[in-house]
């Protein structure tokens, strides 16, 4: 029985093939952790926005900018919009813009991530708190509900993982 020859793709090869830069602002594809409760959740989302061509968008609070300088461990300029105090204000004004908004939480419509469909308008992901999720005057505010199947015993995964999933779907990588 001969073995499959797998060849890891080395630093040079890598650096070949992907972008020098990184991306300036397409303002398509938006996660938006609107009620962020870690800092180190912000890092990682910033780097798989890097990975998807996607932006972040973040409220202003005083700890989030240098939660993001020291999570941005890709030591490029990263494309952030800053919310301002009010969520649900900013979601409003982004609907206006025409961009759909989905939410990632629990709820008796929501779409399964398997089900969802890749971004084919401007889209917004909106991510809850990690321990009370979207606020109800926000969910009024949704076009959809998106939902990660769980079998094990928690309630939700870490905002960054379930975060990173939603955009890798939406942008159509898996």
């Amino acid at each position: 029985m001969s073995r499959a020859q797998i060849r890891v793709r080395n630093r040079k090869d890598l650096t070949g093939q992907r972008r020098r830069r990184g991306h300036s602002c397409w303002d398509f594809i938006i996660v938006a952790p609107l009620w962020p409760l870690h800092g180190v959740n912000l890092g990682t989302l910033l780097r798989t926005c890097d990975a998807v061509g996607a932006c972040m968008a973040v409220p202003r609070l005083p700890w989030v900018p240098e939660a993001l300088a020291r999570g941005n461990t890709l030591r490029r300029p990263t494309c952030v919009h800053w919310t301002g105090r009010d969520p649900c204000e900013w979601l409003r004004s982004q609907r206006a813009a025409g961009f759909r908004v989905i939410g990632v939480e629990l709820a008796d419509e929501a779409i399964r991530l398997g089900d969802l469909p890749a971004a084919r308008q401007p889209t917004i992901a909106v991510l809850g708190h990690e321990q009370t999720g979207i606020p109800e005057d926000a969910v009024d505010l949704l076009d959809a509900a998106v939902e990660i199947p769980m079998i094990g015993s928690g309630a939700s995964l870490n905002v960054a993982v379930a975060g990173s999933l939603v955009l890798y779907r939406l942008a159509g990588f898996i």
